[in-house]
């Protein structure tokens, strides 16, 4: 049985369109991109009321068991699907209390939301290469006094930049009975 061969881009569009090739490891996907990837699966195209039309949309590229219809993909080409979604975003309902009326002990259920079908694309997404950690000079800890005195923008813009070690974590400790053997020191072991 082969592997599926998912493709290599930037985006979903992209891995429909033109992707920079198929690869079914990320060590391969990462030799054709020439820099990091990451596993991705994302929403691609329009979305269809019905599987019928989405499956006719997507003739050849999906598995299609209808009668008249019925094609079978081969398996390193399955990185794609159809997945089914509401067509608006739900509110979450409040939650439901016991009425005791007509006979009834719980109010009638919200009807299901409206559904609308979706191409799924899982494809190996190119990773912008960025640091893993920037070292910088670490920005003096905030006062809650200092806090207060800057304005609405300059607090944003300070609560929105991203948490920073003051300096690298420590090696953790280990406790009094327990010791690390000499042939494998990666490993802590309880000493008796």
């Amino acid at each position: 049985m082969s592997a599926v061969r998912y493709p290599v881009a930037a985006s979903a569009e992209a891995a429909l369109s033109g992707p920079l090739g198929r690869a079914a490891r990320a060590s391969e996907a990462e030799a054709l991109a020439g820099a990091g990837v990451e596993f991705a699966s994302e929403t691609a195209g329009p979305a269809f009321p019905s599987r019928d039309a989405a499956l006719d949309a997507y003739a050849g590229r999906l598995d299609d068991e209808r009668p008249g219809h019925v094609v079978g993909v081969q398996p390193e080409d399955r990185f794609l699907a159809l997945t089914e979604l509401a067509a608006e975003p739900q509110r979450m309902p409040a939650a439901a209390r016991p009425t005791y009326r007509g006979g009834r002990r719980w109010p009638k259920a919200a009807p299901a939301p409206e559904t609308v079908w979706r191409l799924v694309v899982r494809y190996w997404r190119v990773a912008a290469a960025q640091p893993v950690l920037e070292v910088a000079e670490p920005a003096p800890p905030l006062a809650r006094k200092s806090l207060q005195a800057l304005d609405a923008k300059a607090l944003r813009e300070r609560l929105s930049e991203p948490l920073r070690p003051v300096k690298p974590q420590q090696p953790l400790d280990i406790g009094l009975f327990e010791v690390r053997p000499p042939e494998a020191p990666h490993i802590v072991m309880p000493d008796e």
